[in-house]
């Protein structure tokens, strides 16, 4: 995370992160998924980076050939970012700055389960996954904002 407690987020994760319930690539991967799912949902601002971000740093630097550096992933983060852009009405790019406000969220998951990033998507071993997480109404996904705790009176 950069030092101003941003969040580094590459394009495709933007993705990744609507449908995100906690599984992932290897248990420490899934622990900072979850810690920056949390991060986010809670107001963070996320910044949109090249290559290696917050979420895949970690699992780049324990694998000899991590998945982040394949070709298809550069491609996968700008069809993400012209995807999302386009179902947000604005541009967006690397260096850009966002909340991911529960309205911006609730845009991008309508977007989402209309099949408007299917072509980010098409390449990624998530994909049905996903696919049927949205199509079940996001039940028992990690990034959304915290339930309001009420203590008994």
């Amino acid at each position: 995370m950069a030092g101003d407690g941003t969040v580094r987020l590459r394009g495709h994760h933007l993705l990744c992160l609507l449908t995100y319930r906690g599984l992932g690539y290897s248990p420490a991967f899934v622990r900072g998924m979850t810690a920056i799912a949390a991060r986010l949902a809670a107001g963070a601002t996320a910044e949109i980076v090249e290559g290696a971000d917050d979420i895949c740093a970690p699992l780049c630097a324990e694998q000899q050939h991590p998945h982040c550096h394949e070709a298809t992933v550069p491609e996968r983060d700008r069809q993400a970012l012209t995807l999302v852009a386009a179902a947000l009405g604005r541009p967006l790019g690397t260096g850009d700055r966002l909340v991911l406000d529960e309205n911006i969220r609730a845009r991008l998951r309508a977007a989402y389960a209309a099949g408007a990033f299917a072509p980010a998507c098409a390449l990624c071993e998530w994909q049905p996954l996903c696919r049927d997480i949205a199509a079940g109404g996001y039940r028992e996904t990690l990034f959304h904002a915290a339930a309001a705790v009420t203590s008994p009176r």
